[in-house]
C-alpha cells in the first residue's frame, strides 16, 4: 500500500497556529490528534472550525448515536472511505446497531431489516448522497421524527463526514494493522 501523504507534525516542527489546534482537539473528547485532523493541521484555521463542527456532529448532535453512525457510515460508503467506515461500524455497533445494517452497506445494499427511524434515515441518506436531492417523503420522514433540527443535523452529518472521508482518502490514511478493508 501507498504511503500517508500526512505525516504526523512533530509538536516541536508545528506552528504556533497549529499548536494551538492540536492543543484544542487533545483537550476535547476526541482526546488525540487522528484520523483527519493530522492532515488538517495544515490548515490550521480550517482544522479549527472544521473540528468545532465534527464536535458538534459527532458528540452532541440530536439524533440518536446508532443513527448518527448509520449515517455517516452512508457517508463514508459513498466516497469508500475505508478507515472512516471502519471506524463508525464500530461506534455504531457499540451505540446498538444491528450488525447486519453496517454489512449490508458495505456491500451497497439495502439493509434487509431495519426499524422505522434506520429506513428513514437510510432513505433520506441515500437519496442526498446519490442525487444531491432530498424527496418532500424523505424529508417529511426524518423531520416527523426529529424536528427540523434533526433534518439539519442529518445534513450536517452527512456533509462533515463526506468531508472528512475526502480529506482520508486524500492522505491515504492506513486502516490498523491486520485490519482488512471492510468496503468492497
Amino acid at each position: 500500500m501507498t504511503e500517508e501523504r500526512f505525516p504526523p507534525l512533530a509538536p516541536d516542527a508545528m506552528t504556533p497556529e497549529q499548536s494551538r489546534v492540536a492543543a484544542a482537539i487533545m483537550d476535547g473528547p476526541r482526546g488525540s490528534i487522528r484520523g483527519p485532523f493530522k492532515a488538517l493541521l495544515r490548515s490550521p484555521e480550517l482544522a479549527d472550525r472544521v473540528q468545532k463542527v465534527g464536535e458538534y456532529i459527532r458528540f452532541q448532535s440530536c439524533l440518536p448515536a446508532h443513527l448518527n453512525e448509520m449515517a455517516i457510515m452512508l457517508a463514508g460508503r459513498k466516497w469508500k472511505a475505508q478507515f472512516e467506515f471502519y471506524a463508525h461500524r464500530e461506534l455504531g455497533l457499540k451505540a446498538g446497531l444491528n450488525p447486519a445494517i453496517p454489512a449490508a452497506i458495505a456491500v451497497g445494499q439495502r439493509p434487509a431489516t431495519m426499524t422505522a427511524d434506520e429506513a428513514a434515515v437510510y432513505e433520506f441518506s441515500t437519496e442526498l448522497l446519490g442525487s444531491g436531492q432530498v424527496s418532500d417523503a424523505n424529508f417529511a420522514a426524518i423531520a416527523g421524527l426529529f424536528g427540523e433540527a434533526g433534518v439539519i443535523d442529518l445534513i450536517g452529518a452527512i456533509g462533515y463526514y463526506s468531508l472528512v472521508s475526502m480529506v482520508l482518502n486524500v492522505d491515504r490514511y492506513k486502516l490498523p494493522e491486520g485490519v482488512e478493508p471492510p468496503l468492497k
